[in-house]
């Protein structure tokens, strides 16, 4: 414990304390990620001799798991309601960790980084008040450090250090894990990213691949990280800030269509000895236009949640209380689901690095099955003065390098996140809401060359997706408008030229669905199941992911056929042929379906004639 009071420490106090003030008062992201309630940088020393923890098992993952509970069982002298226990990681978490003091005479903190997660003592310990005795399991996943549980006194207001336990470690904590699926820039190239602790200087990085049961062929993987410095502000650049590891990628090409392979993350040494994963597998993509059954999910805002039960304050409860339900779920029915699109406010993290290992551990079975696509969203994208559109710092610092790096997508330039991308009968345009969408801007003209590409004939399912509603929704009124107005004008007109099917949104987070639309105006009146020409674009909010839900719309449209709250949820879209196509929103809860339409045409409905959508003709013979 000496180490604690004795190291000389050194740390920009006046900068952290700014920038946890701006961080917690100025854009309200403390009602949105409970580290951000902890006041870290107002730790204090109190030690206790008498107090103690004591973590067990001390060695994790013996077997090669990447994932283990262990228990902590503490004793203290003075028990308090506002004792609370922290979870660490590196285990060293004392100031000899804070960037040096530019300002001679300046005090620094104890304490500047944050811990990944946090229960409070009396957690399912209901006589801990009277013994001073708890007992608490914590879920640790590899994270490529050790780790160590401190408890605090005083909340976490104004949080006293007491007691630190013992250190706890993973057998190798620099192992292969969490691997993420992508399609990659053609149809059948796969995209494979995952993490580990080993750098260039460290060992060669490749994925050992191929037909089950036939022999492996082995691709290398390129390596990514990033630093302190290329965080844009707090949290993530102070105390947010914990080392991401190392990021590959390997492109797995030249894939026969619909195939079943096996792949695992392999890692040599410079002694010659191999580090592997363990086994995974995927099948790959139809070939463009190909008639088959073809089962996509999306939707928005999930984030993450500790299967644990930690960083759920009395004040955090319901945080985001869905996002397991639908991580479930999508496990649960993962034979039924080919591709997967997660429309923004991915992780949540807000500044808190070590949020986006929970989120890539949370999501391992589903990712490293399926292709995982994500599109930005604010909670990924937005710092002032940094290029975002929107001037909130709703990323806590992040400013996209976390989204960029840890996710593949087939982007040409992954800082600007918009892409396109076909599985099979469907045609997708993913829009970047965080960046200018208006006309004449770099992605306008994006988003109408995406469209433009569409080979309706093999390709008869266009969608759009982006981050905030884009276009149509009743619940979310800005500028006059429901909807983002500044280029809903302008795009919709591109939806109408180009006949798109279905526009998907996050951002609300809620279920709606609107009528076929084009200019404010309904152009059909059926509701569950729409057939002929393409005179308009439904336009369908999926951001019931997980965080917590909206109250239903104070205002009624008439172009909003579905708007009641219908708790958490995604969307699913099911191409049964080029002619009939299958929409459902599930109930994370149960699978349940809660809404569904269908639509039936042919090709020629696709060419046909409509307001604001014909192709020019001649007079010519």
């Amino acid at each position: 414990m000496e180490s604690f009071l004795c190291l000389k420490v050194s740390f920009i106090l006046l900068l952290l304390v700014h920038c946890v003030v701006v961080h917690v008062h100025g854009d309200g992201i403390d009602d949105l990620q409970p580290l951000s309630k902890i006041a870290i940088h107002r730790a204090l020393f109190a030690f206790n001799v008498n107090a103690s923890l004591k973590a067990e098992p001390v060695l994790l993952g013996t077997k090669g798991e990447d994932f283990q509970w262990i228990t902590v069982e503490l004793e203290c002298p003075d028990p308090s309601e506002d004792d609370w226990v922290a979870v660490f990681s590196p285990a060293k978490f004392n100031s000899s960790t804070c960037p040096p003091v530019i300002f001679p005479g300046q005090e620094a903190p104890h304490l500047c980084t944050a811990p990944i997660k946090y229960k409070f003592a009396n957690d399912s310990n209901a006589e801990y008040m009277k013994t001073g005795k708890a007992s608490l399991k914590f879920r640790l996943i590899n994270q490529r450090a050790d780790f160590s549980i401190a408890l605090f006194s005083g909340g976490l207001s104004h949080p006293k250090l007491l007691a630190v336990s013992n250190t706890v470690t993973f057998a190798n904590p620099k192992a292969p894990v969490y691997p993420r699926l992508s399609q990659g820039k053609s149809w059948n190239e796969m995209a494979v990213t995952w993490t580990s602790g080993y750098n260039i200087i460290d060992a060669v990085t490749f994925v050992e691949w191929g037909f089950k049961g036939e022999s492996q062929t082995q691709s290398p993987a390129g390596t990514l990280t990033f630093h302190r410095e290329a965080m844009c502000g707090p949290p993530a650049r102070t105390i947010g800030w914990r080392d991401p590891g190392y990021i590959h990628t390997s492109f797995l090409k030249d894939l026969w269509p619909n195939s079943l392979y096996t792949y695992k993350l392999g890692h040599r040494l410079f002694n010659g000895s191999y580090i592997w994963s363990k086994s995974y597998y995927f099948k790959s993509s139809p070939y463009p236009g190909q008639d088959s059954l073809q089962r996509v999910v999306i939707f928005g805002d999930m984030g993450k949640a500790e299967r644990d039960g930690s960083n759920d304050s009395n004040e955090d409860k319901n945080y985001q209380p869905g996002s397991l339900n639908t991580t479930d779920q999508l496990i649960k029915d993962l034979d039924n689901i080919d591709i997967l699109f997660h429309i923004g406010d991915i992780t949540y993290a807000n500044g808190y690095i070590s949020q986006w290992d929970q989120f890539t551990s949370q999501v391992e079975p589903i990712a490293s099955t399926i292709p995982y696509m994500i599109a930005s969203g604010n909670h990924e994208r937005d710092v002032p003065g940094t290029g975002s559109f929107f001037e909130t710092n709703d990323s806590g610092g992040e400013c996209g390098v976390l989204a960029e790096t840890m996710f593949y997508v087939p982007a040409e330039n992954r800082a600007k996140f918009w892409y396109s991308t076909d599985y099979g009968m469907f045609h997708f345009c993913i829009a970047d809401s965080e960046h200018d969408w208006r006309e004449g801007s770099e992605q306008y003209k994006f988003i109408e060359k995406c469209l433009a590409s569409a080979d309706r004939q093999k390709q008869p399912w266009l969608i759009f997706a982006a981050h905030r509603v884009l276009g149509y929704s009743s619940n979310y009124w800005k500028d006059g408008s429901y909807g983002e107005s500044m280029g809903r004008e302008s795009l919709q007109k591109l939806w109408q030229k180009y006949k798109v099917d279905i526009a998907f949104y996050g951002h609300v987070h809620n279920y709606e669905r609107t009528c076929p639309i084009y200019q404010n105006r309904c152009v059909n009146t059926e509701k569950t199941h729409y057939s002929g020409t393409v005179n308009g674009t439904i336009h369908i909010v999926v951001g019931a992911g997980g965080y917590r839900l909206n109250s239903d719309p104070q205002l009624k449209t008439n172009w909003s056929i579905y708007t009641k709250v219908s708790g958490f949820g995604f969307g699913k879209l099911t191409a049964l042929n080029h002619s009939s196509l299958l929409f459902e929103y599930k109930r994370s809860s149960d699978g349940e379906v809660y809404d569904s339409f269908t639509i039936s045409r042919d090709y020629r409905d696709v060419l046909a004639c409509v307001h604001d959508g014909c192709e020019p003709t001649t007079l010519a013979t």
